[in-house]
């Protein structure tokens, strides 16, 4: 097992949650932290901070677990925007390369999608973009490379039935394509944990 995917198991335990709703995740079999303390720590009624700071976390890590730098870059420009500042940050986080990659089912993680994309397997409009943060606007066609298409982790990724294909994505697994129609509100994103974006906006507004 790969130190990444050791982590991103991790990842689940320590914020108690399967965030990626992945059948295989450590915490559908251990629901508690990592670690030998894990099942004996208390606890309390956790504070405000704490409950803002992981729920930071946990949107966080779902995208790839970007890092602190990045992430608060995000939250600038959600707060930039006019509008709501958690809706705007979840739109932002949608619209980045990897995970448009990931909802069309390109790819079975959001840490496989940045894979495929460094390694050049993907084209926006015709153009090759192996920027994994790279915006992608409405209706931009996001591609598989024709050479790349009979990769077998993005084969294996188009058939795997854990999740389907969001509405504001347009994809067709036979061309390898698809389209981002628009920007989603958060009610339409399939999160197979609780977000809060709201608490996100609080805690970097503190």
């Amino acid at each position: 097992m790969t130190k990444r995917i050791q982590a991103k198991h991790k990842v689940d335990r320590r914020l108690g949650v399967n965030l990626w709703g992945r059948p295989k995740s450590p915490f559908n079999k251990r629901a508690f932290g990592p670690g030998q303390h894990g099942q004996t720590k208390a606890k309390g009624k956790p504070s405000d901070y704490k409950i803002q700071l992981q729920a930071k976390q946990k949107l966080k890590s779902y995208y790839g677990n970007l890092n602190e730098r990045q992430f608060r870059n995000v939250f600038k420009e959600a707060n930039r925007v006019r509008g709501n500042t958690g809706e705007n940050l979840v739109g932002i986080l949608e619209s980045r390369l990897d995970a448009v990659v990931y909802r069309a089912k390109f790819a079975q993680t959001v840490f496989q999608a940045r894979q495929i994309i460094n390694h050049g397997h993907v084209k926006v409009n015709g153009k090759k973009v192996n920027i994994s943060s790279y915006t992608v606007k409405e209706n931009d066609l996001v591609e598989i490379k024709e050479s790349s298409k009979q990769l077998a982790t993005i084969l294996s990724a188009i058939t795997n039935k854990e999740r389907e294909v969001p509405e504001y994505i347009i994809a067709d697994h036979k061309q390898f394509t698809a389209k981002f129609s628009r920007v989603p509100k958060m009610e339409e994103i399939p999160y197979p944990a609780v977000m809060e974006p709201n608490l996100v906006v609080e805690y970097y507004s503190r």
